[in-house]
C-alpha cells in the first residue's frame, strides 16, 4: 500500500513523488527557476518550445490579438486569423493534404483523425461501413483520451485502463536495436515492419480496418527510433491496396523539429491524415489540428453531408491560430527548420562520443529529436532493473548540472528499460549544443557512480 502523502498545495500534479522546482521565467533555450538557477531546456517541456521562452515578437503579437478578438466558436464565425492560419499550415503540409481541423492539442488531433477516417467510410459506403479499427504500434504515444490510448502502445500508459479501451490491433515497431526479427540492418527492421502491417490486416480482415497510424520518428515512447524510406514506401502501397487510410502522426515531430518541416518529408510518401501539435504553437498557446487529404475532405464535406460529427470548444480558437501562424512565420523567415537539421547532425555526433560510457545502448535520431537508451551492459543489451530508477537518477543528475533531459522507460518488455529524450529549442546555437553536451556528460558521470 502507497504511503499517504501530504499534498504540496492545490494543484494535482501529474506524480506526487517528485520535487516539482518552481520556474520564474524563461529565455532562448534557458529556463530559470526562483532561486535563479539556469537550465538549459534539453526537451523543450516535451518537444514543445521550439522558438524557446520569452520570446517578444511572440508576446507583443498576443497582446494585440488579444485586445482585438480573442475567441469566437468555430460553429458560427470564422476570423482572419483562422483562414490565414489554415492556409499556412497547408503550405507546409506534403502533397494535398490542404485541410485543417483546428483543435488544442495532441489527444485531441488523434482523436479527430480516428474520427475522420470513420466518417470517410461512413460516407462513402454508408451507415454499414464495417471500416472502424485503427491499426497502431507497440512502442508508441498517440495520447491518453481514450480513443488515442486505445492507440497507444506503451503497457503502463495502458493497463489501469484497459477495460474502458477499444480493442485495436498492434503491429510490432521499427526499432532496430530491439527488433524482434533478429534483422541486421536497418533496412531489413523496416522491411519486416512493413510486412507487419500487411500480416496485421490480413489477421484483421481488410473490411474491418478504416487506417494505421505511425510516427515517422517515434517521441518519447521510444525517442528517436525511425525506419529508412523502403517503410513508408511499402506503407503507403499497402493501404491504398487495401483501402485503408494513413495517418501519420506529427504531434511531435511536425513542425521543424526533425529537420524538416514535417517528419514524413524525410521519406517522400503523402498520408491521408497529419496529425500535429506542440511546436504549432511553440508552446505560446495551445494548439493542435488534423490535417487531411483532399480526398478525406472531398469525401465528408464536398460529396457527402457536408457535416463533420464532431467539435471542440476550443477548435479553431482565433488568438491560438494567430499565434500559431506567428510562430510558422518565425520559423520560415529566421531560418530555424534549417538549423534544426544542422545542430541536430552535430549534437547527434557529438552524442556518439557517450558510447565510452557503459551504461549508454543506443543513441538514434533525426533533426533535433534524439534518443539515448541505457542499459545494465553494452553487449547484451540487458536493461537495468525498474526498480533502480536509472532514468530517474540521470534526470535528477542532469537537472543537478543545469539540463533538463525528457526520461522514459519500458520499451523492453512494458517494465524494464530506460531512456532519454534530447530535444531542445530548434533555435539552439553550436555554441549551446556544447554546453547542452557537457552538461549532459556530467550527469551521465555522476550517475554511474550512483549506481555503483
Amino acid at each position: 500500500m502507497s504511503q499517504n502523502k501530504a499534498p504540496k498545495n492545490n494543484v494535482f500534479y501529474r506524480n506526487q513523488n517528485w520535487h516539482y522546482p518552481k520556474i520564474d521565467q524563461g529565455e532562448g533555450i534557458y529556463l530559470y527557476d526562483v532561486n535563479g538557477k539556469q537550465y538549459i531546456d534539453a526537451c523543450s517541456g516535451s518537444a514543445v518550445a521550439n522558438i524557446g521562452h520569452g520570446n517578444e515578437e511572440i508576446a507583443a503579437y498576443t497582446e494585440e490579438q488579444m485586445k482585438k478578438i480573442a475567441f469566437t466558436h468555430l460553429s458560427r464565425w470564422t476570423v482572419d486569423t483562422i483562414e490565414k492560419c489554415a492556409a499556412k499550415v497547408a503550405d507546409w503540409t506534403p502533397g494535398d493534404l490542404n485541410h485543417v481541423y483546428f483543435v488544442s492539442g495532441g489527444s485531441e488531433a488523434t482523436e479527430t483523425a480516428i474520427k475522420m477516417a470513420r466518417q470517410y467510410f461512413i460516407e462513402r459506403d454508408g451507415k454499414g461501413s464495417t471500416k472502424w479499427k485503427v491499426i497502431s504500434k507497440w512502442h508508441a504515444f498517440h495520447g491518453n483520451t481514450m480513443g488515442a490510448l486505445s492507440m497507444t502502445g506503451i503497457p503502463e500508459r495502458r493497463s489501469i485502463y484497459e477495460p474502458m479501451l477499444l480493442d485495436f490491433p498492434k503491429i510490432p515497431q521499427f526499432y532496430h536495436y530491439r527488433n524482434p526479427w533478429g534483422c541486421e540492418t536497418l533496412e531489413e527492421t523496416s522491411v519486416k515492419a512493413a510486412e507487419a502491417l500487411e500480416a496485421e490486416i490480413l489477421k484483421q480482415g481488410a473490411e474491418y480496418i478504416a487506417a494505421f497510424i505511425t510516427e515517422p520518428v517515434v517521441g518519447a515512447a521510444c525517442p528517436g527510433i525511425h525506419p529508412t524510406k523502403i517503410y513508408f514506401e511499402m506503407v503507403r502501397e499497402i493501404c491504398d491496396r487495401y483501402d485503408i487510410l494513413l495517418i501519420v502522426d506529427e504531434v511531435m515531430a511536425g513542425f521543424g523539429r526533425t529537420g524538416k518541416k514535417f517528419g514524413i518529408d524525410h521519406y517522400g510518401i503523402t498520408p491521408d491524415i497529419i496529425t500535429a501539435a506542440k511546436g504549432m504553437s511553440c508552446g505560446y498557446t495551445p494548439m493542435g489540428a488534423a490535417i487531411a487529404s483532399q480526398k478525406v475532405f472531398n469525401r465528408i464535406m464536398v460529396e457527402g453531408s457536408g457535416q463533420f460529427i464532431h467539435g471542440h470548444t476550443y477548435a479553431g480558437n482565433p488568438l491560438s491560430c494567430g499565434i500559431a501562424a506567428k510562430v510558422m512565420e518565425i520559423l520560415e523567415r529566421d531560418h530555424v527548420v534549417e538549423n534544426a537539421e544542422v545542430q541536430g547532425e552535430y549534437l547527434l555526433e557529438k552524442l556518439h562520443r557517450l558510447y565510452q560510457y557503459p551504461i549508454i545502448g543506443d543513441i538514434r535520431g533525426k533533426g533535433l529529436m534524439i534518443g539515448v537508451e541505457l542499459v545494465k551492459d553494452q553487449q547484451t543489451k540487458e536493461p537495468f532493473e525498474a526498480s533502480q530508477n536509472v532514468r530517474g537518477k540521470l534526470t535528477v543528475n542532469c537537472m543537478e548540472e543545469g539540463i533538463v533531459p525528457y526520461p522514459g522507460g519500458g520499451a523492453v518488455d512494458g517494465t524494464h528499460g530506460d531512456h532519454i529524450l534530447i530535444a531542445p529549442p530548434l533555435n539552439i546555437t553550436k555554441e549551446q549544443v556544447d554546453e547542452l553536451f557537457e552538461g549532459l556528460e556530467r550527469g551521465i558521470r555522476r550517475t554511474l557512480k550512483d549506481i555503483g
